[in-house]
């Protein structure tokens, strides 16, 4: 594989900017797989765990739509910095919770759910941060590979961090790592001086706007042919991150730092996934490359049920990973291509929505049904319906490639090899 191309961190606010997010993504993890950790530890349940992802990601399904109409209306970077400040204050409440010995169920489930809400309004604006940041659109999809780079570096090391110290100490001086996270974020953020990019002034009413963004994206079919694939890896194909309690404690007879592993496994398929993309020069291929890995991605999960031991479990949970990421972040560079400047805050709310705001559907049903029938079933259930939607979308492959191949030499996007690879 050629080395990644490193070409959009030439841009001084680009390089800050990921300088600091990288401390906060390893936070993220390190909090993320503790706070489930304890409510497992807690409850005993797999239900409550599916409710833990639902809390904290159906806010993104209700608000991402009207946070990408702020994000096509607001001073981005003015934006991001209060998002960061007010996560930081989430990170530090929970922190305090968990060292003071009082922490419930219901705080983790609350507090998550606060995140959630937080992080609907900061994945639309970051998306069209990224723009101001590298200052265009010829740095762009290198900055957004890059960028996923760094949060699966962060999801590599960070669900390894969490299960040493969650054995060696508490999920409390988790928190506290993800509390501290904030003061390099908050440092790079005040760093950066960007120009923001001119927008068309409009006064139309905002439910106007919100509509005109949903039925831009209904009807250009590669659009929504590919948010439907990513909802589809979003409800099936990620149900693995809640029952991974069930598995390691019920199934595989581990403990936290198994757990850690075998999510730090998914994020090192990521990283590699993320790496492969790098090393793209523009966005045609992508399409082909989409419909092979959300295809192995469902194929790795149904093996993943059924997996005896952690150990034949680690190689699995890489494909997964792998193909997760690469799904998602392909979808992203596709779409950050093709929509229109004025329109990309909202369509990048959809593409939020699509991803993490059906994430919580599965993660709750996945949860419930794990209850009745057994983590083995309902991952076998997940990983087949992923691969039946993967071939759902190769059977639409020929209008696909034509739709967006068009799109791709209005844009002027050369050809790397072959004129019919989009």
């Amino acid at each position: 594989m050629a080395l990644p191309s490193l070409r959009a961190l030439r841009h001084r606010n680009f390089r800050i900017f990921l300088s600091g997010q990288v401390v906060a993504i390893i936070g993220y993890w390190v909090q993320l797989v503790a706070q489930s950790w304890l409510l497992y530890r807690l409850s005993g349940l797999a239900t409550l765990l599916g409710v833990l992802s639902f809390a904290s990601s159906v806010p993104i399904l209700i608000l991402a739509p009207i946070a990408g109409l702020w994000a096509d209306r607001c001073n981005l970077h003015r934006a991001m910095f209060t998002i960061q400040m007010l996560e930081c204050l989430q990170a530090i409440i929970l922190a305090t919770l968990a060292l003071t010995g009082v922490i419930a169920p219901w705080h983790i489930i609350t507090l998550a759910m606060c995140l959630g809400i937080l992080v609907a309004f900061e994945l639309p604006i970051r998306h069209a941060y990224l723009l101001e940041l590298v200052e265009g659109k010829e740095d762009l999809s290198n900055a957004i590979a890059l960028t996923s780079l760094m949060v699966n570096c962060g999801r590599l090391v960070g669900p390894a961090i969490a299960g040493l110290l969650i054995g060696l100490l508490s999920e409390a001086h988790c928190f506290l790592i993800n509390a501290l996270s904030f003061i390099a974020v908050i440092i790079t953020l005040s760093m950066i001086r960007v120009t923001p990019l001119e927008r068309t002034q409009s006064n139309k009413p905002a439910l106007t706007e919100l509509l005109e963004g949903f039925k831009y994206a209904w009807h250009i079919f590669p659009i929504r042919a590919l948010l439907f694939i990513l909802s589809a890896v979003a409800f099936f194909g990620t149900t693995y991150s809640t029952l991974m309690p069930v598995m390691v404690r019920q199934v595989f007879i581990g403990q936290a730092d198994t757990m850690g592993f075998l999510m730090g496994a998914a994020g090192f398929g990521a990283v590699c996934g993320t790496l492969f993309l790098a090393t793209r020069h523009n966005v045609r291929g992508l399409i082909r490359i989409i419909m092979g890995a959300s295809f192995s991605a469902g194929i790795a999960l149904l093996l993943f049920a059924h997996a005896p031991s952690a150990l034949f479990a680690m190689p699995l949970m890489v494909v997964i990973g792998f193909g997760v990421l690469v799904t998602s972040v392909s979808i992203n560079m596709i779409l950050q291509t093709i929509v229109d400047d004025d329109k990309r805050g909202r369509i990048m709310s959809l593409y939020t929505a699509a991803f993490l705001g059906i994430m919580p559907f599965g993660a709750l049903t996945a949860g419930t049904v794990a209850d009745w029938l057994g983590p083995r079933f309902t991952l076998t259930l997940s990983g087949t319906c992923c691969a039946i939607a993967a071939s759902i979308l190769m059977n639409h492959r020929q209008r696909l490639r034509l739709q967006v191949g068009v799109i791709y030499d209005r844009l002027g996007l050369a050809h790397k090899k072959s004129s019919r690879k989009y």
